[in-house]
């Protein structure tokens, strides 16, 4: 049966829209501490579990997916994420913390990692002229996922329960998550040279094909890797302490304080999709300098900035940027490594997630414990957004000169009646 490349991509969504509702895990704190008593630290354990395990497991399992391929591979990462979330279910029954970190830590956090690489690189071959176009869609989905979760898990919880929220919401995010798999499916070479023939504006981007091991070993994939964690790092960073930060700086309500959280999500998902698609046209290392230069600007603005919307506004750029950096990182490792084993490589480079949400928290929260203020925070994450801002620079004129040979060894070919295969 010929497959549907839109339906392919309504597939990887389903699966990134299920394991993205981990990000309405807030919505549990506090009926979890009341009807159980459990101390809050425990509660954030398993979450903090989960997200850091999610990108070393991206990396740990990138060519078991290679392996496996996106069918299978999903449908492990199903059976995990669903018997994360369903075991929190019973780890809630039983009253027991260390199940639950086990549950919707340890578990949740494996299949999210399975879950997040495996559609990526199969709907990138599916639409090899938009790249970011496909990788916005997949990773929206994910960004959006706690959209839908949060008000939908609220509701459960005051009808039924928080043990029974998790078992039904167990079992959606598994069949969701099947159904994407069944379909989800790598192109076919006659499907790709017809979806290249539909594509008019663009072309592809792609300027070599190499294997992982080979990837890391060139400067361009740690230049990748640099700019993602500072660009994770200060998004999760402004994400983990917003509320509370613009409270005491531009003295936002609280209730306007959780408004503007609740728009982060939409600037966190919408510039997934933006980011990513812009990325086609205007090209993936102009995104990323965009990237740093907005969010120099804001760093640098918001210690004297006394204007609440103007305030909120630098943190909703802020938070599209950090986003849009995920969306745009599957797309530029196809760009410069090509798809060949695009798993593994996006893998590698979800370490920075990982690591972002360590460093990220850690750092504000010490700062502020240091100074009682948020202001040095500002201006440390101004000097890191300079060094990364000068990354993309560099890593800018380092791929015009990569497709500039990638140009002229496809000549020489082409005039030879070969066909070029470029290497860094």
């Amino acid at each position: 049966m010929k497959k549907n490349r839109w339906l392919i991509a309504l597939s990887a969504i389903a699966i990134h829209l299920s394991i993205g509702g981990a990000y309405a895990y807030s919505v549990y704190k506090n009926p979890i501490a009341t009807e159980l008593g459990w101390e809050p630290s425990q509660i954030t354990i398993a979450f903090s579990i989960m997200m850091g395990l999610a990108g070393f497991a991206a990396a740990m399992f990138g060519s078991l997916v290679e392996k496996l391929g996106p069918r299978k591979s999903a449908m492990v990462a199903a059976v995990l994420f669903g018997l994360g979330q369903g075991g929190a279910g019973l780890a809630i029954s039983m009253d027991s913390v260390v199940l639950y970190w086990l549950t919707y830590g340890l578990l949740s956090g494996l299949g999210m990692g399975i879950g997040y690489i495996a559609p990526v690189s199969t709907l990138v071959k599916w639409f090899p002229n938009r790249r970011g176009l496909a990788t916005g869609m997949a990773v929206l989905g994910f960004g959006s996922g706690s959209l839908i979760t949060a008000p939908v898990a609220t509701n459960l919880m005051a009808s039924v329960g928080i043990s029974t929220t998790y078992f039904i919401l167990g079992i959606s995010y598994f069949v969701l998550m099947i159904l994407g798999a069944l379909y989800i499916a790598p192109p076919k070479p006659g499907d790709v040279e017809e979806a290249k023939a539909s594509t008019k504006g663009t072309k592809s981007q792609e300027i070599a094909q190499m294997s992982a091991r080979e990837a890391v070993k060139t400067k361009q994939f740690w230049m990748l890797w640099a700019m993602h964690l500072i660009n994770v790092t200060s998004g999760l960073m402004m994400i983990s302490v917003a509320s509370p930060m613009a409270q005491e700086v531009v003295g936002l309500s609280v209730a306007s304080a959780a408004a503007m959280v609740g728009l982060m999500g939409l600037f966190n998902g919408g510039g997934r999709l933006f980011w990513a698609a812009s990325s086609d046209y205007i090209g993936r290392s102009n995104v990323f300098v965009i990237f740093f230069t907005i969010q120099l600007v804001a760093f640098l603005t918001l210690p004297f900035t006394t204007n609440v919307i103007l305030f909120q506004l630098f943190i909703f750029l802020v938070v599209s940027c950090y986003g849009g950096g995920f969306s745009n990182l599957p797309a530029f490792a196809s760009d410069l490594f090509g798809t060949k084993q695009l798993g593994v490589i996006h893998g590698y480079l979800l370490t920075t997630w990982s690591l972002g949400g360590i460093f990220g928290p850690i750092i504000v929260s010490t700062i502020k414990e240091a100074t009682n203020s948020y202001i040095p925070v500002f201006y440390l994450f101004s000097f890191l957004i300079a060094i990364s801002f000068g990354i993309s620079i560099w890593l800018r004129a380092d791929v015009a000169k990569l497709r500039k040979k990638h140009a002229a060894a496809k000549a020489k070919a082409s005039a030879n009646g070969e066909s070029a295969t470029p290497v860094h």
